[in-house]
């Protein structure tokens, strides 16, 4: 959540002025997650990283309204500390509070303090939250990159928000940590780290490794390390790779518009030598619109767009009757008819993305094929932004 908040921040930041009306809306969703956040770090010393139990959780198919699992909050603390949840949550609050500096500088102030404080806490008690909070979260949301990428996206987006020499030389003598420049999501912020590092144009060292996350990326690069579908669309090991796409696409667009600005390409080698930020664009609009249909299957992956769409996602308001429709409680295993059902979900997720097809161009779309059929925000979050920068692009927009 804290990291879908702040692809959100920085969709509004980067490609704002090119929402229109949805701005509004965009801006709502930022400060819904950004209130959590507030509330989930409210008491000094505590960070809550987690609301429920995971398996009893996913052992129930009930509405939302339904739901009556248990409600434990798991917190890390100055004793089990959790550097990676509450540096994102820090850099969430940071990017947020640029986004409302604009409209309500009171909330923004708000939000600046206490990613402050929270930042503070993630780096004066370092610890992965995997290690005192491991039974309950692991292996559902545990972190595989470490603690470290998180201090350092924390810091970047505390100097974006404050300008501060601190966070400054925070960055300058912790960057050394980062393991890799070739990932960016939820768990890793390497990549995006040297991105939005380049564009403030403080580190020589991230304009270099930026550049390896392009060439990283693009087919045509001697040094490329992701795969690609038939049909065209890059994958990445591990589940729901659309998010791989949403965000790697993100990160182009924002970098193509940094090459504008400083007249620069991308040397890759050989045959890739100048990579312009136009090819970058290119890349980004060619997963774009492969996921809203333009792929073998002349599916659209956003539900609810298109002619075809996915029919049977794995989401359970989705799946089940609304209380309108069915006022009867539905306890945990009484939604089990409709996940196993073939029938189209009766309500439809309008916008959601789901994980997306396999390396071969197919999907199923089946409820319990979730590495394909569930949608997530931390998908959604960063396509935002690549479809607010294609509406103000008449010249690039996708098909």
């Amino acid at each position: 959540m804290a990291f879908s908040t702040s692809m959100l921040a920085w969709s509004v930041i980067q490609f704002g002025s090119s929402m229109g009306a949805e701005r509004k809306h965009a801006l709502e969703a930022i400060r819904w997650g950004a209130e959590y956040l507030m509330k989930a770090t409210s008491v000094p010393g505590y960070v809550v990283a987690q609301v429920g139990d995971p398996y009893s959780d996913h052992n129930c198919w009930q509405r939302p309204e339904d739901m009556d699992t248990s409600r434990t909050f798991y917190a890390v603390s100055k004793v089990y500390p959790g550097s990676e949840v509450s540096a994102e949550i820090a850099a969430a609050l940071a990017a947020s509070s640029i986004v409302f500096k604009r409209y309500q500088l009171a909330y923004s102030a708000r939000l600046l303090r206490r990613a402050r404080m929270v930042f503070e806490f993630a780096d004066k008690y370092r610890g992965s939250y995997n290690d005192g909070l491991g039974h309950w979260v692991c292996p559902f949301y545990c972190d595989y990159s470490g603690y470290q990428d998180e201090l350092v996206w924390g810091a970047a987006w505390l100097f974006k928000a404050t300008k501060n020499s601190y966070y400054r030389k925070y960055i300058d003598e912790n960057i050394h940590n980062l393991k890799t420049f070739a990932e960016f999501g939820w768990d890793s912020k390497d990549a995006g780290i040297n991105v939005l590092l380049s564009t403030l144009m403080i580190s020589n060292s991230s304009n270099s490794n930026a550049d390896k996350f392009i060439c990283s990326v693009l087919p045509e690069s001697p040094s490329l390390s992701v795969s690609y579908s038939p049909g065209g669309l890059m994958f990445k090991q591990g589940g729901s790779n659309l998010q791989h796409a949403t965000a790697f696409s993100f990160l182009f667009l924002v970098y193509a518009d940094y090459l504008k600005k400083v007249n620069r390409h991308v040397d890759c080698g050989g045959k890739a030598s100048a990579i312009s930020p136009t090819r970058l664009i290119q890349f980004a609009r060619s997963q774009v619109d492969y996921i809203l249909g333009s792929n073998p299957l002349k599916m659209s992956y956003m539900v609810g767009y298109g002619e075809k769409y996915p029919q049977r996602i794995h989401h359970r308001a989705s799946s089940l009757p609304s209380i309108y429709m069915q006022r009867g409680h539905i306890d945990c295993k009484g939604g089990s008819s409709y996940f196993q059902s073939q029938n189209p979900n009766p309500n439809v997720l309008l916008g959601a993305l789901v994980g997306g097809p396999d390396i071969n161009d197919q999907y199923a779309d089946s409820r319990s094929d979730f590495v394909h059929s569930e949608p997530t925000t931390y998908i959604n979050a960063p396509f935002v932004g690549a479809l607010a920068y294609f509406k103000s692009h008449p010249s690039s927009k996708p098909n």
